[in-house]
């Protein structure tokens, strides 16, 4: 049997069409004594733990919650939220970063019947107050001390009243500034332990069984709003079954279904994640959260992005969820210790082009098995540990992965497998199988979704690919029904029922149960991909960033710039030309690799990193990595100009979003003068 028709016949307790918070009780009934989750210690003045609820973490130091006592928790703050008035009228804000917490009020506000709205920590005073009116949100959820006050500071500003603010962390409500004109009160301020205290006072299974049963798997479950990396942001209306639906078609491409070689890796009650990514966003919300809990497996949290390394160790997970950008950094971490001396780079080098042959081989043959088996002796294995030991594979998503990034890692035994999808779609829309991973695409689209390429929209050069090219249209059970009071914008994301162009090309499977019209409309992704002859997906470029050269050729700067990921002279690319007559790039240096490349051949660099981007010979250096990467490509996307600049593109400065994509208004923005520069002489 081919590995997708068993995928789509595969069946077991995870496969289910329910709600979230039943979802969860089933999970945690089958796996009472299995460990759910895992929290640091050291970091946070947790309430949970002051409270006595949970035990303390050892600084530096991983603590265990069990399934059974993670359903209690929930339970309880459950009810507690039903004593502060949450109910299937009520969105809960939650404003934090990923953590243990995070988890737990999710479950319990959906369990109580409210609907989650999501807020990024790293979210500006304007940006909390518009997620928080938008929604009408009446409860927000904060993670301590900080982000309570800047949610006092604009709870004046909203339209409707704020009812109660819990943080996940110990503060004092005494000590707030409750300011003169807003309707808070100093109690109305708790903590998630008051919370927690209010739910353990009130809780009756018989109740809390009630609402569980009062919610539907149609009902509204979270309003996700998009990153806004173009305008303002739409708030993504996600119902229970969206996101179930979505869980149920990951699962089936995932699951350690029967069918399987043993070798193949796969999730299940025994796989433990790493999570880190903002669960704010859709990608970690279903993949690292939802999936995992359903899916009985244990889900640990990282102090930050920023410890990775060290949580990798103490936690040793089997899978992690993540974003091209800190697969990008972690690979310079490892080439960075690789290169402490000139003999150990050399040895990383060969062990990289062995690693890269024997993977790219069909049949690679006695000699390169037995170069492949010095170089997993010599650098793999050590790099495999590094990372905790127990990696069976990593799921990227949420942004195109440099093709030859993701080879890099397949080639160390740490397989990256791609996948695709959008806020809208609860996300994901396709992912490489673990059992036949292909490197450079995006996978097959998953079970019970339907593709149609929409090839009007790109021009003669990128529609010259093998097989089809052109907009990604979807539609399928984890699709939205739209947004938050946008119908303008709903009705703009949809295509008229059953309207799709002439020549648009359809692959994948409708579900059989398909609820309604069958003629359902389908939703635009803005996404320009290919299809591929063998059924996979490779993205091409969001259409809006396809720049439109003043000689009337398109370009894609996706794949320009993913060729820049792995290069160890580049720690950033950008590349530009959109009404212009040339394809042009702002580059940030690799600082450290150049001034070591500089010592090397006794260059004294100067201290300022501005003054290093003006320097001569190592604009040369950059150039000969420009040369390089263009040899690729066809004359018309070449980077004819570049310009060197010295600020990294960061969270912190508003040129990346939280899930780390480039903001490309602002990035042209901030460096406009260098721009012109290129263009104007």
């Amino acid at each position: 049997m081919h590995w997708q028709e068993a995928e789509r016949e595969f069946a077991d307790d995870v496969v289910a069409r329910e709600t979230l918070p039943r979802t969860f009780e089933r999970s945690a009934e089958r796996n009472a004594d299995r460990l759910a989750q895992r929290y640091k210690g050291g970091i946070y003045d947790r309430s949970l733990v002051s409270a006595g609820v949970l035990p303390p973490a050892s600084e530096g130091e991983y603590a265990d919650v069990t399934y059974a006592e993670m359903r209690d928790v929930v339970r309880r703050l459950a009810a507690g939220f039903r004593e502060l008035g949450v109910d299937d009228d009520t969105r809960v804000a939650l404003y934090a970063q990923t953590r243990m917490e995070w988890a737990q009020t999710d479950f319990a506000a959906l369990a109580a019947g409210g609907v989650v709205t999501t807020v990024y920590a790293s979210s500006s005073p304007e940006q909390v107050r518009y997620l928080l009116e938008d929604p009408g949100a009446t409860v927000a959820v904060v993670e301590n001390r900080d982000l309570l006050d800047e949610v006092l500071a604009v709870a004046d500003d909203l339209s409707r009243d704020l009812d109660a603010i819990v943080s996940f962390d110990d503060v004092d409500a005494a000590d707030l500034d409750l300011g003169d004109g807003t309707a808070l009160a100093a109690d109305d301020v708790y903590t998630l332990g008051e919370v927690h205290a209010l739910g353990a006072d009130a809780f009756d299974e018989d109740t809390y069984q009630s609402w569980l049963d009062a919610t539907g798997v149609g009902d509204l479950a979270s309003l996700i709003y998009t990153s806004g990396t173009t305008g303002k942001p739409k708030g993504v209306r996600l119902t229970h079954a969206n996101f179930r639906d979505n869980v149920t078609q990951c699962y089936r491409r995932f699951a350690d279904r029967p069918d399987r070689d043993p070798d193949v890796p796969g999730i299940s009650a025994e796989s433990t994640t790493l999570s880190f990514l903002p669960l704010a966003h859709v990608f970690e919300r279903m993949a690292g959260h939802y999936m995992m809990f359903a899916a009985g497996a244990t889900v640990a949290y990282a102090e930050s992005p920023d410890t990775l390394r060290e949580d990798f160790g103490l936690v040793r997970p089997t899978t992690t969820t993540s974003v091209p950008r800190v697969y990008e950094k972690l690979y310079d971490a490892i080439r960075e210790q690789a290169g402490e001396s000139p003999v150990k780079e050399r040895i990383f080098e060969w062990a990289v082009d062995v690693g890269r042959s024997h993977h790219e081989a069909d049949e690679p043959g006695a000699l390169l098995d037995a170069k492949r088996a010095v170089a997993d002796r010599l650098v793999f294995s050590s790099v495999r540990e590094a990372i905790g030991g127990e990696i069976e594979f990593f799921i990227s998503g949420g942004g195109s992965l440099s093709a030859e990034l993701c080879a890099l890692y397949h080639a160390m035994d740490l397989p990256i497998l791609e996948g695709y999808g959008l806020t809208e779609t609860s996300p994901v829309i396709s992912v490489n199988p673990p059992e036949e991973p292909k490197v450079g695409t995006i996978g097959p689209p998953v079970v019970d979704t339907e593709v149609a390429i929409d090839g009007g929209v790109v021009g003669e050069e990128v529609a010259g690919l093998a097989g089809d090219v052109g907009e990604l249209l979807v539609r399928g059970p984890q699709v939205t029904d739209g947004y938050w009071n946008r119908p303008d914008a709903t009705a703009e994301a949809f295509t008229e029922p059953d309207r799709l162009p002439e020549d648009a090309v359809v692959a994948g499977t409708p579900p059989a149960d398909r609820d309604g019209d069958p003629d359902e409309p389908w939703f635009r992704t803005g996404d320009i991909v290919q299809l591929r002859p063998d059924g996979y997906v490779a993205f091409r470029e969001r259409a809006k960033q396809l720049l439109v050269l003043s000689t009337g050729k398109n370009v894609a700067p996706g794949p320009i710039e993913d060729r820049f990921a792995a290069n160890e002279f580049v720690e950033q690319c950008v590349v530009l030309g959109d009404g212009r007559k040339f394809v042009s790039a702002l580059i940030v240096p690799n600082f450290e690799k150049v001034e070591s490349w500089a010592a090397t051949r006794g260059m004294d660099l100067p201290d300022d990193r501005g003054a290093v981007c003006r320097n001569d010979r190592v604009r040369e250096r950059i150039q000969e990595e420009v040369d390089r990467v263009n040899e690729e490509f066809e004359s018309y996307e070449r980077i004819k100009q570049f310009r060197l600049v010295e600020e990294e593109f960061s969270e912190e400065n508003d040129l990346l979003t939280p899930t780390m994509k480039k903001k490309r208004r602002n990035i042209l923005d901030r460096f406009a003068d260098e721009v012109e520069m290129i263009y104007e002489g």
